[in-house]
């Protein structure tokens, strides 16, 4: 009986091995306060991640990719800072939480009021106007993902997530790290540092193409939360649009099924030819 148990287990090191030697395909840049200094890296990546760009058409699609911009057809309204923030959770099958007390939708200059500080409205700059997202009370943003007209019900996963960022002044202040459904880290980087002091914009994305599915991103901005002050040494950070692959259901990659499938097969011949 040792021969069918190991061949059950070289089947499942070989799946895992496979993916485990793919490479995930990162795009970033780090540029002035012009979307246009950044605008080559983000279409690049959205053509990596296919198209269309599904809006908010329900699930399951074959291809294409979601996009949030938090611009909510224009508005410039800042929102109650609220967690978990499921704005977005039916139509583009995502969901935020932070440790602190929300997330809100804000422009530059209605991030001045939300946070008592006259200095936000020439320190952030949007990439597609007019409003940006921030946590309040913490730099930690977690984004699952879900099935876009599940409402929440069926998790899914999804081939690549990106982020534009503003203001980042501090290399390895802002990170985005990427995680499958069984809480496996697949990808840890730093956003690039943007190229002028005030209202620069960044953009940091990562393609899987070897069968990786992302469940879950964790995002920090900045070394510090946004606040009435800034003190010497921080770092804070504002995030503009999301792009993502499309969601689709959570389930173990394909690859994985057909080869733990081949060696259950050859597991139950050699049991019968002992028999």
């Amino acid at each position: 009986m040792l021969l069918p148990v190991r061949l059950v287990f070289s089947f499942a090191a070989i799946s895992l091995s496979t993916l485990a030697a793919a490479a995930p395909i990162t795009f970033s840049a780090g540029g002035d306060g012009s979307a246009a200094s950044i605008q080559s890296t983000v279409d690049s990546f959205r053509l990596a991640l296919g198209t269309p760009s599904n809006g908010d058409a329900p699930g399951p699609l074959a291809g294409g990719r979601r996009e949030i911009n938090w611009d909510g057809g224009g508005s410039t309204n800042t929102t109650a800072a609220i967690t978990p923030f499921n704005t977005f959770l039916d139509t583009r099958g995502v969901q935020l939480s932070t440790p602190g007390t929300g997330l809100s939708q804000a422009t530059p200059d209605g991030l001045e009021g939300l946070f008592s500080n006259p200095t936000y409205g020439e320190t952030f700059g949007p990439f597609s106007s007019a409003r940006l997202l921030v946590p309040v009370g913490s730099n930690i943003t977690d984004v699952l993902f879900f099935l876009p007209g599940s409402n929440g019900a069926v998790a899914a996963t999804v081939s690549g997530f990106g982020a534009v960022f503003t203001d980042v002044d501090l290399a390895n202040s802002t990170t985005i790290a990427l995680f499958d459904a069984y809480g496996n880290s697949l990808y840890s980087a730093s956003v690039e540092a943007g190229t002028v002091a005030d209202g620069s914009l960044s953009f940091l994305g990562v393609v899987f193409n070897g069968g990786e599915r992302i469940a879950r991103a964790r995002i920090t901005t900045g070394n510090s939360a946004l606040g009435p002050n800034d003190g010497v040494g921080v770092d804070v950070v504002a995030m503009d649009d999301f792009i993502y692959g499309e969601p689709l259901a959570a389930v173990p990659a394909p690859g994985t099924l057909a080869l733990l499938g081949l060696g259950l097969a050859g597991f139950a011949a050699a049991w019968r030819r002992e028999r």
